[in-house]
């Protein structure tokens, strides 16, 4: 087509063109009767004049009738005046808001007085009944016709789900996603049954309503979700829950709706919903006043998904990190039929995760990916690409050509303690944060059930003046009573190391002390492993499931007994306390050599902690082996057996003296 032809308007077009100019017509033929009837023509041989002259007048004997027509006066004079240089007979004015002097000045000079209905024209009359109603009319026509969010305000009742486009699109298969194997299988075979239906169906198999996604933030749940849209050949929708409130009552029902009327139009398809929390949580639970907005939804999305009509098939993807607050009725098998649980990677699959986000960068050679993955217990995914992009910015801020071994480790730092901070520690601060940190690190190296430090530094960082990092040589799933309690030992070990060196303790333990009377509390409340209490489960200190944080709720336990478990909970502190205090005055010249190393050096690795520890582990009366044996299962054991004891009576008896009120627990 060339340039100089016109492009022809499409009927939809000059539609709307029609429209306008009709509304624009009738609202300015209404503007036109309403001016014509308010419109008040003078009256025959009327003189407008001020109303002090018309006073004068009325005082001179000088008018002989008035007319009062609303807030205007017309009348008659009895002899004719100069009005602007013309002579007058009638005149007329307009009447203030309130002289109570005219009407009996009137009456006294004998002047007749009538009074006028004001009144309007039926065309007026019609005209303003139908303004307001044209004027909303053709707001709401124009605003539903202009781009922007403020327009299509018929839109607003429709969905806001997403259909995934497989062309042009970067697409994400499950091969593509490492780890997460048996969530990758079940998500496989429910795309598999929409492909080839007839497969399963041979054998009577009916294709889940619905997959819920269960696992910590990071864990990659909406990268599967990504993943089955890649790997599907049917329509997906994806939207996140929030996206179905709004402050209209309705629309969020509406919008589900309308989703699942266009996925069932399309079916086989599949809907994503992230973060479904967002309108899934339990009905009739929160505090005070319900959502009803966001219940209505939560009603339309169960009846959406497990109604009256099955007829269509389509499949239900949603993802969570709260299933703990999901409505019971949107759990039940019809609706989601399928849990699959996104949980934290473990060591395979941490390096292979490394290994995806690290094959288009360039690493030195002594960057060991199996030793990062060993190092970074509890990371999730999100976490492992955080930390991989950290050290990129950190090599290309250094300007290098190649990603090392240190820059992994600082963006490590970076992200499980935050950046280094700008201000500096005194000289008298910096001594107590060495020996503070030089505390936990001799009571992890030399207790015999905990693992040994791999990195000790006292550079400020984030919220911490300094940090203990121990070895993490697997991962763990559970934990014994002795080693929960070598853990809250390794925790007192700063307080107790400040307490023997310097007589008194700091505010700088108190990070400890919360961690380490969590997890006193939780052995006593939740592990059953006191024996005062017993193996019982109780809801003591528990978060409220929809505030996030910790509320006066009635969990069933008695004042009684929150007051033993608090007792049992002290009690378990102080023979921590006592034993690591017990471990730091045996080897005392460890800790003076570490926390003078640490003012020298501010962070030590592994073998530089080693080197400097060592040659104590080797005296006679320390009776520990080196730390390189800790790794050698049958050298722990050789620990456990070699390591000096202490006798129940004697931790408490320590407790008494190093905790105040220690001996209420005994």
């Amino acid at each position: 087509m060339s340039s100089h032809e016109k492009t022809p308007r499409k009927p939809s077009q000059q539609g709307s063109r029609a429209i306008n100019f009709g509304l624009a017509f009738m609202l300015a033929l209404t503007l036109g009767a309403v001016w014509q009837g308010l419109a008040r023509p003078a009256g025959p041989g009327g003189a407008p004049v001020d109303y002090s002259t018309f006073y004068g007048w009325v005082e001179q004997h000088k008018v002989e009738r008035v007319t009062f027509k609303g807030a205007h006066l017309s009348g008659a004079l009895r002899a004719p005046e100069k009005v602007d240089g013309a002579d007058a007979t009638t005149f007329e004015t307009e009447l203030p808001d309130r002289d109570d002097a005219l009407l009996p000045l009137l009456r006294a000079r004998g002047v007749r007085i009538e009074v006028a209905r004001e009144t309007r024209s039926a065309i007026g009359q019609l005209a303003l009944t139908l303004l307001p109603w044209l004027l909303i009319i053709g707001a709401w026509t124009w605003l539903s016709r202009r781009p922007g969010p403020l327009g299509r305000i018929g839109e607003l009742t429709k969905s806001k789900g997403r259909r995934f486009e497989a062309e042009g699109a970067p697409s994400v298969k499950l091969e593509d996603v490492a780890g997460l194997e048996g969530a990758k299988r079940d998500l496989a075979e429910i795309v598999q049954f929409l492909k080839a239906p007839a497969q399963f169906r041979r054998l009577g198999a009916k294709a889940p309503r619905g997959v819920l996604l269960v696992g910590p933030p990071g864990t990659g749940k909406t990268l599967l979700a990504r993943a089955v849209a890649g790997e599907s050949q049917v329509p997906f929708y994806s939207i996140n829950a929030s996206e179905f409130v709004e402050m209209f009552v309705g629309l969020g029902a509406a919008r589900v709706r309308d989703l699942f009327a266009e996925a069932k139009r399309q079916a086989p398809a599949i809907v994503f919903i992230d973060e479904i929390d967002a309108v899934g949580r339990s009905r009739g639970a929160g505090l005070g006043m319900g959502n009803d907005e966001r219940e209505q939804t939560l009603n339309q999305l169960l009846a959406e998904m497990d109604g009256f009509a099955r007829e269509h098939l389509v499949v239900v993807l949603a993802a969570t990190n709260r299933p703990d607050v999901l409505d019971a009725a949107l759990l039940r098998p019809g609706r989601f039929d399928r849990r699959v649980v996104v949980s934290l990677p473990e060591l395979d699959a941490r390096r292979a995760i490394l290994a995806v986000h690290t094959k288009d960068k360039p690493l030195a050679p002594d960057v060991d990916l199996d030793t990062i993955a060993a190092g970074s217990v509890g990371f999730s995914g999100a976490d492992l690409a955080n930390m991989v992009n950290e050290a990129a910015l950190g090599a290309t801020r250094r300007l290098a050509r190649q990603i090392t071994a240190a820059d992994f480790a600082t963006a490590e730092d970076k992200i499980v303690l935050g950046d280094p901070r700008e201000g500096r520690l005194s000289a008298d601060e910096r001594r107590r944060v060495a020996v503070h940190e030089a505390g936990h690190a001799v009571v992890a190296r030399f207790h015999p059930l905990t693992l040994p430090p791999r990195r000790v530094s006292i550079l400020p960082r984030g919220l911490a003046l300094g940090a203990t990092q121990q070895l993490t040589p697997e991962d763990r799933h559970l934990s014994t009573r002795g080693e929960l309690l070598a853990r809250v030992a390794t925790l007192m070990g700063g307080y107790a190391a400040e307490q023997a060196v310097f007589g008194e303790v700091s505010t700088g333990a108190e990070s400890d002390l919360k961690q380490a009377t969590e997890l006193a509390g939780q052995m006593v409340a939740h592990f059953g492993m006191s024996d005062r209490l017993g193996p019982v489960y109780y809801e003591h200190d528990a978060e409220h499931p929809f505030l996030g944080k910790r509320v006066a709720t009635d969990g069933g336990t008695s004042d009684a007994t929150a007051h033993a478990i608090e007792n049992e909970t002290r009690r378990i502190l102080g023979e921590a306390l006592a034993r690591a205090g017990a471990v730091l005055r045996e080897h005392r010249a460890a800790v003076d050599r570490l926390s003078q190393e640490l003012l020298a050096r501010e962070t030590l690795e592994l073998t530089e902690l080693e080197a400097v520890l060592a040659p104590v582990a080797a005296e006679p009366t320390t009776r520990a082996p080196s730390m390189a044996l800790v790794l050698a299962p049958a050298a722990a054991d050789r620990r456990v057996e070699e390591a000096p004891q202490i006798s129940r009576d004697e931790c408490e008896d320590r407790a008494k003296r190093a905790l105040p009120g220690a001996d209420d627990a005994a």
